[in-house]
Parts: structure tokens; C-alpha cells; sequence
């Protein structure tokens, strides 16, 4: 499935990029899309087309959503209104860096990020104490430690990275 998405994706976007994204008016969206879109209804025509797919894309995205799915999309929306550029800078800045590790670099980091939330709140934050309690020194040989667990191949993956840090 995943497969089928993301080829999907990629021959939308070289089709995109073959023909030009056409400018797409306010009337020729649907109802559904005025509904979401409607913060924009204004200045549509003024929007770049490449902006307005991505804006219609969204709400594609937001349709498929369950009610859960969206309240949780919404509060991340609210957390990012509420921090400061500079905390958007740095966050921007992280997932640029994990978007560039290898796919298994990732794979790996989805999966520990995965058992943490399924820690309990309390759990989490005796973690949280507990890495920030540690020296630099510490935190490296925790990192050597967790990198000591991994297949070869994804500690040769990781070791530069450990190093750097």
C-alpha cells in the first residue's frame, strides 16, 4: 500500500511539473474544499498555483482524516502557533536531519519513538529527568551502549553520527 502511495505521489508531482500546475479558480473547487479553504476564499486568484495544490492537497489529507486524526492534527497546529521562530527554526532544522538519515536509520528511530509513547506519562518523564540528569560524558556512553544493540549494519550506519554528537 504504502508502495502504491508513494508512487502516486511522485507521478503526480513530475506530472505537475511536466504540464505546469494550472492556477485552479475559487468556483471550480468543491464545496467540501471552499468549506476548508475558506480563510483563503479572498485572495485565491492572487495564490500561487503551486501554493494552491498544496493547499487543496491538504485538505484531500484532512478529508481522509478520523475525528481523532484531526483533533491531534489540530492541537499540533496550536502547539507550532505557540512557539517562537526560533523554536520553529530548530524544529524545521530536525526534521531536515532526519529526513536526510538513511531509510533504516529512520526505521530505527520510528520504532524507539514508538515504545516511548506507549510509555506511560509518567514513565516518559522519568525518562525525560533522567537523560537530562546526565552528563555529556553519560549520555554518550548511553548512545554507544544503545549503538552496541543494533545489527552491524545499523551501528556502521550510526557511528558517525555518535561521534559528532
Amino acid at each position: 500500500m504504502n508502495k502504491y502511495v508513494l508512487f502516486s505521489a511522485l507521478l503526480t508531482a513530475l506530472l505537475l511539473t511536466a504540464q505546469g500546475v494550472s492556477a485552479t479558480t475559487w468556483q471550480e473547487l468543491s464545496g467540501d474544499e471552499q468549506k476548508l479553504l475558506k480563510p483563503f476564499g479572498q485572495k485565491w486568484d492572487s495564490i500561487p498555483s503551486e501554493r494552491q495544490e498544496k493547499l487543496r492537497r491538504g485538505t484531500q489529507r484532512w478529508q481522509l482524516m478520523t475525528p481523532e486524526q484531526r483533533q491531534q492534527a489540530r492541537q499540533r497546529h496550536k502547539d507550532w502557533q505557540e512557539m517562537s521562530p526560533q523554536q520553529r527554526q530548530e524544529l524545521q532544522q530536525r526534521f531536515q536531519q532526519f529526513r536526510a538519515l538513511p531509510e533504516g536509520e529512520r526505521e530505527v528511530l520510528r520504532k524507539r519513538f514508538g515504545w516511548y509513547k506507549n510509555q506511560t506519562p509518567e514513565q516518559r518523564e522519568t525518562l525525560r529527568q533522567k537523560w537530562q540528569s546526565m552528563s555529556p560524558e553519560q549520555r554518550q556512553l548511553f548512545r554507544q551502549r544503545q549503538s552496541n544493540r543494533m545489527m552491524p549494519q545499523q551501528r556502521r550506519q550510526m557511528q558517525p553520527r555518535i561521534r559528532q554528537r
